[in-house]
C-alpha cells in the first residue's frame, strides 16, 4: 500500500497558507494577546473548508473525493487543542462508523474511504495506517483526561492495545518496531519498509508513560533509532528500508527513491515541538542541523531533498514553511524563522490545500502557543485551566 505517495498528485495544489481571513493581522501573533477562551480562527476556517456536518474530513484533491484516517486523526487533535468538544465527537463518530465498521474497540480504522470506480461510497483500502492510529489513540486519551471523559480513555486504551498487536514487528537489530500498517511493510523475512514521520517521539513518550504495557518503552527506543539513524547526513527520508544484519538503506523501489519530501517534513515538525526538557530534543536538533542550514541558506524549505547528497529541488509549498517554524525556532535560527514568516505573509497557504492547512495548524498553532507538549508527551492546550 503506497500510502501518502498519493500526495504527489497534489503538486501545485498545495499552493498557499492561512489566508488573511483565517489568521488575524499577523502570522506571528503574540500569544499573550490571545484569550484562552477565544476561538482559534484557523481551526474555524479548517472546519468550514474541509469538515462535513457529520464529521468527515474531505480532501477534494484525492481522485476518490476521499477521507483518510490521517485527516480524521488530525481533526481530533485540532478539535482538542481548540476545546471544541462538539466537533471532536462528530469526527470520532464518523471515524468509528465509517472507517472501523461501527466499532473502534474491534478493529483499526481503514486508512482510505471515498467513491470507488463504480461510484459507490465506502472503504476503498481497508489497511490501517499506524501514525493515524497513534494520533487517534493519543487524542482520545488526552481528551479523556482534559475533558474528564472515561469513554474516551477506554477507547484510547483499547486502540493502543490493538496497535501493539497488529502494527508492530520484532525486527532483529531494532527490537520491537512500529510498522506503517498491518499489511505490506514486511518485504521479506529480513527486510522491512519503515517511515520515520509515523512515530512522533512526544506521542511515543506519552504511550510509554501512560500505557501499562512495557512494549511501548521498546517502541520508543526503536523509534528513536529509526528517526536518528535513517538520517545519516542530516536529512530525513520519506521512507527507508531496514535489512537484518545490514541496517538502513535507501528505498530504491519506492516512488521517492531516497528523497525526503511530503512525509519527511513532519519529522522536523515533530522534532521542533518536543518539550525543551526532552532528552531527545537537542540530539535531533543537532542531527538535523544540515536541514536547518539548507533552509536558512535558501530562504525556504525544499519540496524534496536527496538524503544522501543534500541536493534539493524547487521550493516546497508554503505549508512547509509553517511546518519548519517549530524546528527553526528550537534551533535558534532567528533569521530563518523570520524568512519563513515573511514567505507565509507573501504567499499564504491556499484555503483549499488540505495538507498545507494541516501543517499550518500544527506549526502556527504551536507558534501561537495554543498548545505545547510536555516532557511526558502530555498535551497542554492554552485553554487548560480556563473557567
Amino acid at each position: 500500500m503506497p500510502r501518502r505517495r498519493i500526495l504527489r498528485q497534489l503538486g501545485g495544489g498545495f499552493g498557499a497558507l492561512l489566508t488573511g481571513a483565517m489568521l488575524p493581522s499577523s502570522v506571528a501573533m503574540d500569544a499573550t494577546a490571545i484569550s484562552c477562551k477565544q476561538k482559534w480562527p484557523a481551526w474555524e476556517a479548517f472546519k468550514w473548508n474541509f469538515i462535513s456536518r457529520d464529521g468527515r474530513v474531505i480532501d477534494a484533491s484525492l481522485e476518490t473525493e476521499g477521507t483518510t484516517s490521517e485527516g480524521q486523526s488530525y481533526a481530533l487533535f485540532f478539535a482538542l487543542v481548540a476545546n471544541d468538544q462538539t466537533m471532536f465527537e462528530k469526527v470520532l463518530n464518523w471515524t468509528e462508523n465509517n472507517l472501523a465498521d461501527g466499532d473502534l474497540t474491534a478493529r483499526l480504522p481503514a486508512w482510505l474511504w471515498g467513491k470507488n470506480k463504480e461510484g459507490q461510497w465506502g472503504v476503498i483500502d481497508s489497511n490501517a495506517a499506524s501514525d493515524s492510529d497513534l494520533w487517534i489513540a493519543y487524542a482520545l486519551g488526552e481528551a479523556g483526561r482534559l475533558w474528564d471523559n472515561r469513554r474516551y480513555i477506554a477507547l484510547s486504551s483499547l486502540l493502543a492495545s490493538r496497535i501493539l498487536r497488529e502494527e508492530t514487528a520484532n525486527i532483529p537489530g531494532l527490537g520491537l518496531t512500529l510498522l506503517p500498517g498491518p499489511i505490506g511493510f514486511t518485504l521479506s523475512p529480513t527486510s522491512w519498509r519503515l517511515n520515520p514521520s509515523y512515530m512522533p517521539l512526544q506521542l511515543m513518550q506519552w504511550f510509554a508513560e501512560v500505557g501499562k504495557d512495557p512494549r511501548w518503552a521498546k517502541l520508543l527506543q526503536s523509534s528513536r533509532r529509526i528517526i536518528f539513524e535513517s538520517a545519516e547526513q542530516g536529512y530525513s527520508p520519506d521512507w527507508i528500508i531496514y535489512e537484518q544484519d545490514k541496517g538502513f538503506r535507501i528505498d530504491t523501489e519506492g516512488d521517492e527513491k531516497g528523497e525526503g519530501a511530503y512525509n519527511a517534513i513532519r519529522v522536523y515538525l515533530w522534532a521542533g515541538m518536543l518539550a525543551h526538557e526532552s532528552e531527545d530534543r537537542q540530539r535531533l536538533l543537532d542531527r538535523f542541523a544540515p536541514m536547518a542550514n539548507l533552509v536558512e541558506q535558501q530562504g525556504y524549505p525544499p519540496e524534496s531533498v536527496n538524503i544522501q547528497t543534500g541536493r534539493s529541488n524547487r521550493a516546497g509549498p508554503p505549508g512547509f514553511s509553517a511546518a519548519m517554524l517549530p524546528f527553526l525556532t528550537a534551533s535558534g535560527r532567528t533569521q530563518a524563522v523570520t524568512q519563513q514568516l515573511q514567505r507565509l505573509q507573501a504567499s499564504p497557504i491556499a484555503a483549499d490545500s488540505y495538507y498545507g492547512q494541516v501543517l499550518g495548524l500544527f506549526g502556527l498553532g504551536w507558534r501561537e502557543q495554543r498548545y505545547v507538549f510536555k516532557r511526558s508527551g502530555h498535551l497542554k492546550p492554552m485553554w487548560e485551566g480556563c473557567r
